[in-house]
């Protein structure tokens, strides 16, 4: 064959191979719409169905960053379990491609977002208090803002959620670090039972008489179905102590060593939350301080308030009235990012100068390709028997010792530095834990938090020596593999 005929022949392949293609994606596309033609007629109301252009799509899509949201062929609120069951069982018998989001804050791209169908738990709501039993029902598309300003008044509180605008539904299947996790466990720790509906569309409740399902959601997310109530503990409340102080750069060096003694110091109704933040001037820190009581024990948060701060709104108040004034845990409009988990033992003076460190490198190393590239590392202190108040569970995969979470953000709005920002923080992440085990922690395999860990973190190190018991768990609840439809840390 002459060359003039060969390359003649191989752009006549290419584009007929296009055109494949082309067809084949718009029969799936046309496939993913009977679908949703199909979740609309079985649902009872049609209008819980929405198509792009329509402002309830566009926020049933919406997600904290725009690098996590996609644009799903069609999205659906579901209004009960029943729902979720008829949307289920179509979705597992077309083998269209789904996502369930509560409060969209998952960073990882496809993990609550689709172009198949998207599920918005927005309708489920409920949150039902039973003082007789000390437990409040909870729907799965509430953010932890609603059930605070519910329970407070009444006179409880839940482990929940330290940042306002985060959905309880990931947080709570993914784990769960609260401000009262030192005194009662993990958010895992604090559920009573959840109302699932499973792959195969049968509804039940699982508590913790099944040992299996039990083990499996607890840390599990969305592998063996979807949980639309929770059933949690409550928890008395009263007057509380806390507030925010801020730091300027030039005083990271004490704040260090004051985070160096709190961890010295063990009191189960205290925490802390700080946050590295990059600056012109360089990395500065701002510490949430909590305490649940009206008055800490003298001694407890001594050197923090003894250093001079920017801004500090330390006072007894409700619980309620100090989460409302704590940052958002919304990204600016349209930005994008992600988060890293650093999973340390301890906040040793060396860890933090790393992360002050690395912050300060980041920052202007990527703030020169992108200025508006924003930095946050959370410190998060916890007792040593951090992980002691429940039973085995798919996260921790291991409760022997305490593991520090550490998550890392970065934010920043020029998509095409997507790999670049995801990149940096790998670099971020494995700097500060080298330090972590240099010094002789033992974290060199140790899990990432769930809601923490960036989207290629290798499933064997979320969870561990749990992996296999996980897979055998899914096998069994779901041989047709319906929730491996929707993304996330599939087992």
């Amino acid at each position: 064959m002459s060359l003039a005929k060969f390359l003649l022949s191989a752009v006549f392949l290419a584009s007929a191979g296009r055109g494949h293609a082309r067809v084949l994606s718009e029969r799936a596309a046309s496939n993913i719409t009977s679908t949703c033609n199909s979740i609309s007629a079985a649902v009872p109301d049609p209008s819980q169905v929405s198509f792009p252009g329509s402002s309830q799509y566009t926020a049933d899509n919406a997600h904290m960053y725009s690098s996590s949201s996609a644009a799903s062929a069609c999205s659906v609120e579901p209004s009960s379990a029943e729902d979720v069951s008829a949307i289920l069982r179509i979705l597992g018998s077309t083998r269209t491609p789904f996502a369930v989001k509560g409060g969209g804050h998952a960073t990882n791209p496809g993990f609550s977002s689709t172009t198949g169908v998207e599920i918005a738990m927005s309708r489920l709501k409920e949150i039902s208090i039973n003082s007789t039993a000390g437990t409040v029902d909870l729907g799965p598309g509430l953010i932890w803002d609603e059930v605070y300003e519910t329970l407070g008044p009444a006179g409880f509180n839940v482990v929940g959620g330290r940042i306002p605008t985060i959905g309880i539904a990931g947080w709570t299947l993914g784990g769960g670090f609260s401000f009262l996790s030192n005194q009662y466990g993990l958010g895992v720790d604090n559920v009573v039972a959840f109302d699932l509906v499973l792959p195969n569309g049968t509804i039940t409740t699982v508590t913790s008489r099944d040992e299996d399902l039990w083990f499996g959601l607890r840390g599990g997310l969305n592998n063996f179905g979807i949980v639309t109530k929770f059933t949690v503990k409550l928890h008395p409340l009263g007057q509380i102590w806390g507030g925010v102080l801020s730091f300027a750069p030039n005083q990271t060096d004490v704040v260090n060593d004051a985070l160096v003694k709190y961890q010295q110091k063990t009191d189960p109704k205290s925490a802390l939350l700080g946050s590295v933040v990059n600056t012109p001037e360089g990395a500065a820190t701002v510490i949430i301080m909590y305490y649940n009581a009206p008055t800490p024990p003298d001694g407890l948060f001594d050197e923090f308030l003894a250093i001079p701060t920017n801004q500090s709104d330390v006072s007894t108040r409700s619980f309620v009235d100090l989460y409302s004034h704590l940052a958002s845990g919304n990204a600016p409009q349209g930005f994008r990012g992600y988060y890293s988990g650093v999973p340390v033992t301890n906040y040793s003076k060396a860890v933090l100068d790393a992360i002050d460190n690395q912050t300060t490198f980041w920052s202007a190393k990527l703030g020169a390709l992108d200025n508006t590239t924003l930095f946050n590392a959370a410190i998060e202190p916890f007792d040593s028997g951090l992980f002691s108040h429940g039973s085995d569970s798919a996260f921790p995969p291991d409760r022997s010792q305490a593991i520090l979470p550490t998550c890392l953000t970065i934010a920043y709005s020029n998509a095409s530095l997507d790999a670049v920002m995801a990149q940096a923080l790998r670099e971020f992440t494995d700097a500060v834990q080298a330090v972590a085990v240099a010094e002789g922690q033992n974290v060199s395999q140790a899990a990432p938090y769930t809601n923490y860990a960036l989207f290629d973190t290798p499933i064997e190190i979320v969870y561990g020596q749990n992996l296999p018991r996980l897979r055998t768990i899914k096998n069994t609840i779901d041989p047709k593999n319906v929730m491996g439809l929707a993304g996330g840390w599939k087992l």
